[in-house]
């Protein structure tokens, strides 16, 4: 069983070393590839103003956030959901960055870049030239993007869990069956008995049919040498 964690982030804008801060952080676990029930969600205050143009992408407010607890007071929980298998986002070095940022002023190490699967690499590799936004992902694979008014971490995540499962091939993959689950009968059957050959011999009818239908036809070969 390999586990791994998918995660997302909605920030004040793209510039975690200039002072932009992240405001939500969600992450959904993954059981060799497939999304389970359990998954981390939280707003964040990030201790500073919202530009109104970034606002206007993510639609969170400073008002949506204000109260909400610091990166500093979740820092442990996420870790520890986290754990310390492979790290799956969207355009992930973005993600890794800001996450980064926030690590280092709590004083903690940040995530290794050997963790790192950027979903967008895989899927730019898969369809070169095509676009590979999210968006354009769920379109191409199917997948409902009606409740995606705005970008939203948590219902991200949960989006490009699907896309994930395509991009890897995981859904085929959880069809392989193993020697256990090979089909077994449920009522055990008698050895078929030895087939008693059944000579099927023509009527008098078909045989003048089939005579009737020689006589059309130009030296058949059936009437040779006979």
């Amino acid at each position: 069983m390999t586990r791994a964690v998918l995660f997302d982030t909605e920030t004040t804008g793209l510039e975690p070393l200039a002072g932009d801060r992240v405001i939500e952080i969600a992450a959904i676990e993954l059981i060799n590839d497939l999304p389970t029930e359990r998954s981390f969600h939280t707003l964040l205050d990030p201790e500073r103003d919202i530009p109104d143009d970034v606002i206007r992408v993510h639609g969170i407010t400073g008002a949506d956030v204000a109260g909400k607890p610091r990166f500093a007071d979740v820092a442990e929980a996420l870790l520890a959901f986290l754990g310390d298998g492979k790290l799956i986002a969207h355009n992930a070095p973005f993600d890794f960055g800001f996450v980064n940022a926030e690590l280092a002023r709590v004083g903690r190490p940040p995530l290794a870049a050997e963790r790192m699967i950027d979903s967008l690499a895989l899927a730019r590799a898969r369809f070169p030239g095509m676009p590979n936004s999210l968006d354009a992902l769920c379109r191409r694979y199917g997948i409902d993007l009606s409740a995606r008014t705005t970008h939203n971490a948590l219902l991200d995540c949960k989006l490009l869990a699907q896309v994930y499962v395509e991009l890897t091939g995981g859904r085929q993959r959880g069809l392989t069956l193993g020697a256990e689950t090979r089909f077994r009968p449920s009522v055990a059957y008698a050895p078929a008995a030895a087939r008693v050959p059944r000579p099927i011999r023509p009527s008098e009818a078909e045989l003048a049919a089939h005579e009737a239908f020689l006589d059309r036809l130009k030296a058949p070969i059936w009437r040779e040498g006979g």
